[in-house]
């Protein structure tokens, strides 16, 4: 058995025990391969394909959705072959002082979108909380076409009625790590998908 052991700038550690399967851990959670590079390259290529068919004729604006999706977003964007434009908007949610959650725009969209086709990038759709609020900002917008795409996709959580446009893989409703998700921090750097260790 061999143990490598990666420390970050807050000296917290992440040990990857390699046995007959790799297992990494991520503070106080192990974490079991559940989705390889080469699956998640194959569902972003298809994602580009359907996204390309459909604006053949259009420059689409690519929104990124930050933190999680800068991954996807750079993946997607060394596949995507025709005219398009690329942005960033970062969202929070917090709880208020009513006990509803409210979702908070940190980084917005500095350009004019009005009559323009947008797409969201997201690395993962679950309950869909963030999506609601992105629709409503960019009806704002009067965009022409909002679409959403989606590298992962968890239709068990998911409990809204806006439709996802491109779905890269759906998945049960465990938590996973890697490719742009993270556990407190650590592990979007993986360049594959982990699951938590029941």
């Amino acid at each position: 058995m061999s143990i490598y052991q990666f420390t970050n700038p807050n000296s917290v550690s992440l040990h990857i025990i390699l046995k007959t399967k790799l297992m990494i851990q991520l503070h106080d959670k192990q974490f079991v391969p559940f989705i390889s590079a080469q699956e998640i390259e194959f569902a972003i290529a298809k994602m580009v394909a359907q996204v390309e068919a459909d604006f053949a004729d259009e420059t689409p604006v690519f929104v990124g959705v930050l933190n999680g999706a800068f991954m996807v977003v750079s993946d997607f964007m060394k596949k995507y072959k025709r005219p398009c434009e690329v942005s960033f908007i970062k969202m929070a949610s917090y709880e208020g002082t009513s006990s509803t959650n409210e979702v908070k725009q940190l980084i917005g969209i500095n350009q004019d979108l009005t009559g323009r086709s947008v797409v969201i990038i997201e690395d993962i759709v679950d309950t869909g909380n963030t999506l609601v609020e992105l629709k409503e900002l960019f009806k704002k917008q009067n965009v022409k076409h909002f679409k959403i795409a989606t590298l992962f996709f968890k239709p068990e959580a998911y409990a809204k009625d806006i439709k996802i446009d491109y779905v890269g893989i759906r998945i049960p409703n465990k938590f996973i790590v890697g490719f742009g998700l993270d556990y407190d921090g650590l592990g979007r750097n993986l360049p594959e998908v982990y699951k938590l260790k029941e």
